[in-house]
C-alpha cells in the first residue's frame, strides 16, 4: 500500500507537472535557423554506488567559487533522502551531504549561489515543522564543504518548498512554496539572511509557486501554474497572464527585457510576455521536438536560450532544445536511455562555455545521468551580483584569472582582488557605467554573460525648498546615466546631468512637496529627505 507521505509526494508531482485538469523561452537572440557544432558527453552514471546522489529532479545547478557544480537529488544518500553534490566540469561527483529527515528530506529545488559563497536551497520534507502530518521542509545553507545550517523549518506558514530561494539585490531571500498546511496552495516569502521570513502572498485556489526570478526593474516575476505574477519586493502582487488551456513552469528574462517560459501539460509551447502582461508564443510542441518542457530555460552566450523536454523526441528519453528570434526551432540532442532519460533538470552554462545538465532516470543504473553538450561557446565570466551603487564589492565567476591585470565596469577601471584562479572580487569605480564587466587575463579578455547595472544613490539636494522653475542641485552616486527626476512624483521637465555625483534639476509645474527619486539606465533611488514646494 502506498504511504501517505508518498502519495503526497506523486500528488504534487503530478499536479507539479501537469498530470492533468487545469490545462494548463527560450527564445534564441542570435535568430539561427540551424543548430551548430556540437558535442554531447555522459559524464556520469548517478546510482554507480551506495549511497551514491540519485534521480535529479527540477534541481538548480549553482557554479560555485571553485567552478565546480553543486545541486541537490531527491533520493539517494547514506540515508535515501537526497544530497547535496559537487560535480567537476569533468564529471567527478561527491556527496557533500546527507540529507536525514531531521534537517530536511527530497530536496528538489536545487541550489542558489549567494554573495557570501555559501549555497541556498529548500527540502520538500522534513524539519521540525509540521504540515499535513509530515514536516513541512526547510530552508537551508550549506557551504561548500557541507556544513548545512537549517534558517527555516516550514510549517504553519506554508509548506513544501519545490524550488530554492534567490538572493534578491536588498540581500534578503525570496522564495515560494507548493502548499501550505492544508495541503491546498502555497505563498511567496521573504526571508532574511538570518531566517526570519514573512509571507508576501498567499495563493488560492489551484495556484502553486514556482521559482521566482528579480527582473531589471527590480520586482519579482513568478509562476503559480495557472497564473504568472509580479510581486515587488514589499509584497504588492499583480497577475499578469492567467493560462486556460495549460500549466506555467518555467520563466526567464531575456536581455531585451520581456519574460519568456514553458507552459506543458495541455498546450505545449514556449511563449513570451511583457512586463504589461502581453502574451505571445513562440513554438508549439510536437512529439518529436520532445514534450513536457518543465524545466526552466536560459540564454546562453551566444544568445540563444536553450532547454530540455521531458519526454518524446526520436527515441521517446527527452530532448534537449533551441528556439531563435525568428521562432526557428531546433532539436539538439535526443536521449536514449543509456545516455538519460527525464531530462527535467534546467540546463547550466558553466564559464568554461559548456552546457551541463541532469538527466533524472535512465543510464547505466536508471537513477540518472549528469552530462555536458559543447556548443564551441568561449569562456566568459559570471558575476554573483548583476547590479549594485559605487563602491560595491562584486564577485566574478570564471576561469585563469591568476595574473589578471585590468577588470573594467562597461570600459572603466576598478579595483579588483584575485581571490583564486577561479574567483576574483571588484569594486563597483566612481563614474562606472551600466554595461558588461571586462576580465583581462594573460591569456585573453573575459566578458560577462550579463550587464552589471550601476544603481544610482541621492544623498541629498539643495535648496530643500522653493517653487516652479527653481533649480535644484542633486548630490549622489551613480548619476551619469540619470534618465529621469521625479519631485515628489512628478518628473521634471528639465534636467542636467553635471557629474556623475550632481544633476541640477528645475521644479516642473506641478510638482508637490515630497521626496526627490532619480532614475537611471541602472536602476532608481528615492531620497530620504522632503523637497518643500512652495508657492
Amino acid at each position: 500500500m502506498t504511504s501517505p507521505k508518498t502519495a503526497l509526494l506523486h500528488r504534487a508531482k503530478s499536479f507539479r507537472l501537469g498530470a492533468a485538469i487545469l490545462l494548463t523561452t527560450l527564445i534564441l537572440f542570435a535568430a539561427a535557423t540551424t543548430a551548430p557544432a556540437q558535442t554531447f558527453t555522459k559524464l556520469y552514471d548517478f546510482g554507480a554506488s551506495p549511497g551514491d546522489p540519485a534521480n535529479p529532479f527540477e534541481e538548480l545547478f549553482a557554479q560555485g567559487r571553485d567552478a565546480n557544480l553543486y545541486s541537490t537529488t531527491r533520493d539517494g544518500g547514506t540515508y535515501g533522502l537526497g544530497t547535496v553534490f559537487r560535480v567537476t566540469p569533468s564529471g567527478i561527483v561527491t556527496v557533500v551531504y546527507n540529507f536525514d529527515g531531521t534537517h530536511g528530506a527530497t530536496p528538489f529545488g536545487g541550489l542558489t549561489l549567494g554573495t557570501d559563497g555559501n549555497f541556498y536551497g529548500t527540502t520538500f520534507f522534513g524539519g521540525s515543522g509540521q504540515c499535513l502530518g509530515f514536516g513541512g521542509g526547510t530552508v537551508f545553507k550549506i557551504t561548500p564543504d557541507g556544513d548545512l545550517s537549517t534558517l527555516h523549518n516550514f510549517g504553519d506558514d506554508g509548506c513544501l518548498p519545490y524550488v530554492a530561494p534567490i538572493e534578491a539585490t536588498d540581500g534578503n531571500f525570496y522564495g515560494t512554496t507548493g502548499h501550505d498546511s492544508y495541503g491546498n496552495h502555497g505563498m511567496v516569502y521573504k526571508m532574511t539572511p538570518s531566517g526570519n521570513v514573512k509571507v508576501l502572498h498567499q495563493f488560492g485556489g489551484y495556484e502553486v509557486g514556482e521559482g521566482l526570478l528579480q527582473a531589471t526593474d527590480g520586482n519579482l516575476y513568478g509562476n503559480a501554474q495557472t497564473a504568472l505574477y509580479e510581486i515587488t519586493p514589499g509584497g504588492q502582487f499583480t497577475y499578469l497572464y492567467s493560462f486556460t488551456d495549460a500549466l506555467g513552469v518555467s520563466l526567464v528574462q531575456g536581455t531585451d527585457g520581456p519574460l519568456y517560459g514553458t507552459a506543458c501539460c495541455g498546450r505545449e509551447v514556449i511563449y513570451r510576455v511583457t512586463s504589461a502582461g502581453s502574451y505571445s508564443v513562440l513554438h508549439q510542441f510536437r512529439r518529436r521536438d520532445g514534450i513536457r518542457p518543465i524545466a526552466a530555460m536560459f540564454q546562453a552566450t551566444d544568445g540563444n536560450f536553450y532547454g530540455v523536454a521531458e519526454t518524446d523526441g526520436t527515441a521517446g528519453a527527452g530532448t534537449i532544445y533551441a528556439i531563435g528570434r525568428n521562432r526557428a526551432f531546433s532539436v539538439f540532442y535526443n536521449f536514449d536511455n543509456a545516455t538519460g532519460s527525464q531530462p527535467d533538470t534546467p540546463l547550466v552554462q558553466h564559464t568554461n562555455g559548456i552546457l551541463y545538465g541532469d538527466a533524472s532516470a535512465g543510464g547505466a543504473y536508471g537513477y540518472g545521468t549528469f552530462f555536458s553538450l559543447d556548443l564551441g561557446l568561449p569562456p566568459f565570466a559570471r558575476l554573483v551580483s548583476t547590479s549594485g551603487q559605487i563602491g560595491k564589492n562584486i564577485g566574478v565567476l570564471g576561469q585563469g584569472f591568476t595574473g589578471t591585470s585590468s577588470v573594467s565596469f562597461n570600459g572603466i577601471p576598478a579595483t579588483f582582488n584575485v581571490a583564486s584562479d577561479t574567483y576574483l572580487e571588484a569594486y563597483v569605480p566612481d563614474g562606472a557605467l551600466t554595461g558588461s564587466v571586462a576580465v583581462t587575463t594573460p591569456t585573453g579578455t573575459l566578458t560577462s554573460n550579463t550587464i552589471f547595472r550601476v544603481t544610482p544613490k541621492v544623498l541629498s539636494f539643495n535648496p530643500t525648498s522653493g517653487g516652479v522653475g527653481t533649480p535644484v542641485v542633486i548630490t549622489g552616486t551613480g548619476l551619469t546615466q540619470t534618465l529621469r527626476v521625479g519631485f515628489g512624483g512628478v518628473a521634471a521637465t528639465s534636467f542636467t546631468i553635471d557629474s556623475d555625483t550632481q544633476v541640477t534639476a528645475i521644479v516642473p509645474d506641478g510638482a508637490v512637496t515630497g521626496k526627490i527619486a532619480i532614475a537611471t539606465q541602472g536602476g532608481h533611488d528615492t531620497g530620504t529627505q522632503v523637497f518643500t514646494v512652495t508657492p
